[in-house]
């Protein structure tokens, strides 16, 4: 079931499915912002990465000697959740741990996905709950795609992306098979943080930036003016556009986690970049989308 969230300046549009933002549309032109979902390049728009991000190496993992399997990102973009509360600005959306969920992720949890319109910027919002007796161990992350270029006559390669504060340059994380390699490349950004989307950027799969190298992201025009932002305080963040494809998207993914480095046979609770909450315990952030 979809929802809608309206004010004077744009229009969401929320698929209780995943708790996934489907559109954000800019009510003066009807310019859409999503990405569409055409399963020719990405079949997803907006998907929420719990309890994971990317892959567990070969897809399984251990707690206390055990071993699951669980698929990249996680199970909860495809779970129903729960409508919690709505209203005009706001809508509030629940996920909680049951059998089916226990059986490849061994936690009681709640998950609720909060969507809030305020002038032209959209504020996504995670709380995570233990609400099971031991320790629990998870990752969270979003991973929405926005369309670029804007127009059918323009191409991705015209386009740019702002990070800020502007640093001098960028070290992303190279990706082996889906999971992080030992080695690093470092993009020598343009005056003021800017980095172009030449063809062949996204080939070696996304981006990958470590420790907290930009707490925002921005979409450009081939004019150089900004049309979108994502705002975060997230440890991580990928960068990412479906790699030889040519899609006409690119997704700013803000992350509480990632991947597994190549090889990893170790504990859950020993990962990178993982989270903890004791029994009873919250985790609580946001993030922003503000379009111009």
């Amino acid at each position: 079931m979809n929802y809608t969230l309206e004010n004077e300046s744009i229009i969401l549009t929320i698929d209780l499915k995943g708790a996934e933002l489907k559109s954000l549309v800019r009510k003066s032109d009807h310019q859409e912002y999503m990405w569409n979902g055409d399963e020719a390049f990405w079949g997803r728009t907006s998907p929420i990465l719990f309890p994971v991000v990317g892959r567990f190496f070969n897809d399984h993992y251990i707690h206390e000697g055990k071993t699951y399997s669980i698929s990249q990102h996680g199970f909860a973009r495809d779970r129903e959740f729960t409508l919690v509360e709505k209203s005009e600005d706001a809508i509030v959306m629940r996920l909680d741990s049951e059998d089916a969920s226990r059986a490849v992720y061994p936690f009681d949890f709640a998950l609720e996905i909060e969507y809030k319109v305020d002038k032209s910027e959209v504020i996504v919002s995670w709380k995570v709950v233990n609400t099971g007796e031991s320790v629990m161990y998870f990752s969270i992350g979003g991973h929405p795609g926005f369309m670029c270029p804007l127009n059918a006559d323009e191409k991705q390669e015209e386009y740019s992306v702002k990070f800020s504060p502007a640093p001098d340059c960028l070290e992303s994380r190279l990706l082996e098979g889906g999971y992080a390699s030992q080695q690093m490349e470092e993009y020598v950004l343009e005056e003021g943080g800017i980095l172009p989307l030449t063809d062949g950027i996204f080939d070696g799969d996304a981006l990958v930036i470590e420790g907290n190298q930009a707490q925002q992201v921005s979409l450009l025009k081939p004019d150089g003016t900004e049309y979108l932002s994502v705002s975060f305080d997230a440890p991580l963040f990928g960068i990412w556009s479906p790699p030889k494809k040519h899609a006409p998207f690119v997704c700013i993914e803000p992350w509480y986690g990632r991947c597994d480095p190549v090889g990893y046979e170790g504990e859950l609770k020993d990962r990178e970049w993982g989270n903890f909450l004791e029994s009873g315990a919250v985790f609580e952030t946001s993030y922003k989308i503000s379009i111009k």
